[in-house]
C-alpha cells in the first residue's frame, strides 16, 4: 500500500482492539495523558491515530504500538455515569506509524503516513452471502452505523470492515483485516473463516 500525506507528531492512542475505517469508538478517559490527548484535538480539531497494542496494556506504562493504526476523529463528548469522560471517535484513513516517541507523561507520540483510501469497489456476486451476514448481524448487535447496511451492502471495502468488526475475530486476525489493501481479499479470508463462527 503506498503511503500518501505524512503526519507528525501525532498523539498515538494504543488499545487491546482495532478501529476500522468508517467504524465508531467509545472510550472512557481517566488517564491524564488521555485527558491531555482529548483536550488537544477537540482544540486543535485534528485527529488522534489509534493502533493496537502489541506490548503493553491500555492503563499504566506506556504501550509498544502496531505499526500499521486508524486515525479516529472525536465526533462527541459526555460525563458519564460514573464520572469520567467519555468520548466517541469515529475511524478515518489508515496509516503506517514511521517513529514513535513517549513524552514525559507517558504519552505516545508517532510520526505517521496515511494510506489512501480504498474507494467504492462494486461486491462481487460471490459475496452476496456476506452482506446478507452483515445485514443479519446489524439487527442483532445494533452497532451505531446499521442504518447505513440497506445502502451501503453494495461496497466491497465498507462491508468488510463492518464485518470485520462484528464478527469474533481475535485482536491479530482484525490487525490482519485492517492492513490488507484488497477489499476482495480481505472479503475472501472472512468467507473462508466464517465456517469456525457456524453453529453446529
Amino acid at each position: 500500500m503506498a503511503a500518501t500525506t505524512p503526519a507528525l507528531d501525532l498523539p498515538l492512542f494504543p488499545l487491546s482492539n482495532v478501529l476500522f475505517p468508517g467504524g465508531h469508538l467509545q472510550l472512557r478517559i481517566f488517564e491524564p495523558r488521555y485527558i491531555d490527548l482529548v483536550r488537544e484535538c477537540a482544540r486543535t480539531g485534528r485527529a488522534f491515530g489509534v493502533c493496537m497494542i502489541l506490548e503493553g496494556r491500555e492503563a499504566g506504562q506506556p504501550a509498544v504500538p502496531a505499526a500499521v493504526g486508524t486515525l479516529a476523529t472525536i465526533t462527541d463528548f459526555h460525563t458519564r455515569e460514573d464520572g469520567l469522560l467519555g468520548i466517541v471517535a469515529e475511524g478515518g484513513l489508515r496509516f503506517r506509524v514511521t517513529r514513535t516517541r513517549v513524552r514525559s507523561d507517558g504519552q505516545v507520540r508517532g510520526d505517521i503516513a496515511t494510506w489512501p483510501d480504498e474507494g467504492t469497489l462494486p461486491l462481487p456476486a460471490e459475496f452476496g452471502l456476506l452482506a446478507t451476514i452483515l445485514e443479519r448481524l446489524a439487527e442483532q448487535m445494533m452497532p451505531p452505523w446499521r442504518h447505513e447496511v440497506a445502502v451501503r451492502s453494495d461496497d466491497a471495502s465498507w462491508v468488510g470492515f463492518r464485518l470485520s468488526e462484528l464478527l469474533p475475530l481475535d485482536a491479530n486476525e482484525c490487525q490482519h483485516m485492517l492492513e490488507l489493501d484488497d477489499p476482495l481479499q480481505r472479503l475472501a479470508e472472512l468467507r473462508d473463516i466464517l465456517p469456525r463462527f457456524q453453529r453446529a
